[in-house]
């Protein structure tokens, strides 16, 4: 099962994200922002509160996204090209 082990929010509404395969991707949040489950991620300072919990991307107010759609929709990336 993949598992989130770590993130990190960085501008425009990006996830850099570490899986427990050690393979890391790059996430666009954007395209989901119109859901009413993730208006509140519009706020930049709100959507910075991303961590992990359980192995996958929570924010505050019970706010999550699975890790299979971050792992599926995001680009490949290294920790150092973001």
């Amino acid at each position: 099962m993949i598992e989130v082990t770590a993130v990190k929010s960085i501008q425009d509404y990006h996830l850099v994200v570490t899986f427990n395969t050690g393979e890391v991707r790059r996430f666009d949040m954007r395209p989901y922002l119109h859901y009413p489950i993730y208006q509140r991620l519009e706020n930049p300072g709100f959507f910075s509160l991303a961590r992990v919990d359980y192995g996958t991307v929570t924010w505050p107010g019970d706010i999550d996204i699975a890790p299979e759609t971050i792992y599926h929709d995001g680009l490949p990336a290294t920790p150092s090209s973001v």
